[in-house]
């Protein structure tokens, strides 16, 4: 395969033990670039910056507009403010707390008692993929829980939830009746609100909450450069756009035999589809709107080029803007473990995992496309599919973590696709060959790279301001 631009140059528990891995170095230095099976994917030390001891004062959660609730602080002495949503989800938390697609939220947990089983290890899987989170780090802006286990008990835990909000700077809350905050949120609607540590509640604040919709929270969460997680059991390559990609949607792949190339959710993946197999979308946070440049880029692919796509949540989303339709946001949105969604195609109904505030408007959808998955609860939207050609998405998350298997079939039928792209490509350009070569596998990072772990809202707003300041002056320049 060519070499692409812009290279990089740097819940459910396993039976395995945690593994301790080296310190990444600093430099080095190549003689000869070679590679053998996949290159083992370093994580990076954390910078604890960020980090608190756990502090155990008086927490106050605001909701805009709405009510004020009192409880105790269990993670880091932080202020944040971001949008209120809820989870229903009973088990999974580790799963969830890392998910790209909570960046800038603050997560209300319907469980009465979250972390009585811990926090596990960042141990990684025989792919270098982390085998207990969904990221390197926690990335809601807070948690809201009405009791929290400071004792917990699994024999993978190496610390309590309290421990490692208090680790990665975020805010937690106990104490507060979460049957309240829910019964709220689902009557207004999905609220801005924020976390206070040891300080009393001032009306006069009000002013100060920080709306993540005016930010663009993909770009937090995506590479910044490409990376690449090889398969050892197949012969297909894909290429995936990173809008904040899930380490279970690349096990999903490369443990059914493909190897992925992850690239930034900006970059123009039409300039390069024509080295891999097929093109996948991932999940991510926030307004999908503000993926102006991915949706150009999907709509650039889809023009040129015969290559499979699917895309999830996020990536659902982008692939029915690019395709002309539209999206809404949702009241409160669904993010739980036991959505049901139809099959328009069989009649079948699949028990779904779900997080996501925004949805499809299947009313606006062009002729050669229809309705793939409809969710039984509110009918929105939970899937589309082209009707002549090997694209499809759905808003549900096939690969769960936490949640039902019952949808994973999805990435069978996409990568069946995928290899049917590819055997037609060999009628017509039999030396073709998608398979990364050596040294670009070699080159390119094994992991994301350039993402900055979750701050609050605040904080992300400001980096925001500069870095459309650094642009203005770049161009002026």
């Amino acid at each position: 395969m060519a070499m692409l631009p812009r290279i990089a140059q740097s819940t459910a528990f396993g039976l395995v033990p945690a593994i301790k891995r080296p310190r990444a170095v600093a430099k080095h230095i190549r003689s000869f670039a070679t590679v053998e099976g996949n290159t083992p994917r370093l994580q990076p030390t954390p910078s604890r910056i960020r980090s608190t001891p756990i502090s155990y004062d008086r927490a106050t959660f605001t909701i805009r507009d709405g009510p004020v609730f009192n409880g105790k602080s269990f993670g880091a002495k932080s202020n944040i403010s971001g949008e209120a949503v809820f989870t229903t989800s009973l088990v999974g938390y580790p799963e969830s707390l890392t998910d790209p697609s909570y960046r800038g939220q603050i997560l209300v947990f319907t469980q009465p008692l979250i972390g009585n089983y811990g926090i596990p290890s960042a141990a990684r899987d025989e792919n270098g993929l982390l085998r207990y989170f969904e990221s390197p780090n926690l990335q809601a802006a807070g948690v809201v829980v009405a009791d929290v286990a400071e004792q917990y008990s699994h024999w993978t835990a190496v610390k309590s939830l309290g421990e490692w909000c208090a680790e990665e700077g975020v805010p937690a809350v106990s104490g507060v009746d979460t049957r309240a905050i829910v019964t709220y949120l689902r009557e207004q609607g999905s609220s801005l609100a924020r976390i206070t540590i040891g300080e009393e509640y001032d009306a006069d604040q009000d002013e100060a909450f920080v709306d993540p919709e005016q930010i663009n929270l993909v770009s937090k969460v995506s590479t910044k450069a490409p990376f690449h997680v090889s398969s050892s059991t197949g012969d297909t390559h894909v290429a995936v756009i990173d809008c904040g990609v899930k380490e279970n949607i690349l096990r999903s792949l490369v443990g059914r035999g493909s190897s992925v190339t992850c690239f930034p959710y900006d970059y123009p993946i039409h300039k390069v589809a024509h080295h891999f197999d097929g093109v996948f979308i991932s999940n991510g946070p926030g307004d999908p709107t503000h993926c102006q440049d991915t949706v150009y880029h999907l709509r650039k692919l889809m023009e040129s080029s015969q290559v499979p796509i699917m895309g999830i949540c996020l990536g659902h989303q982008l692939l029915a803007l690019a395709a002309g339709a539209r999206t809404i946001k949702l009241k409160y949105g669904n993010r739980a473990h036991n959505i049901p969604a139809l099959d328009c195609t069989t009649g079948r109904c699949h028990i779904t995992s779900q997080n996501h505030g925004y949805a499809v408007d299947a009313s606006t959808l062009p002729s050669d496309w229809k309705e793939f998955f409809v969710n039984l609860n509110d009918s929105s939207n939970e899937g589309i599919v082209h009707k002549s050609r090997p694209i499809f998405g759905t808003q549900f998350h096939p690969e769960a973590r936490g949640g039902p298997l019952d949808s994973s079939y999805l990435f069978d039928t996409y990568l069946e696709s995928v290899a049917r792209f590819k055997q037609g490509q060999a009628v017509f350009q039999p030396n073709r060959d998608s398979r990364p070569s050596p040294l670009l596998v070699d080159l390119l990072a094994k992991e994301r790279v350039g993402v900055v772990p979750t701050t609050g809202m605040e904080n992300l707003l400001r980096m925001n301001e500069a870095g459309e300041q650094a642009s203005a002056a770049a161009r002026a320049a």
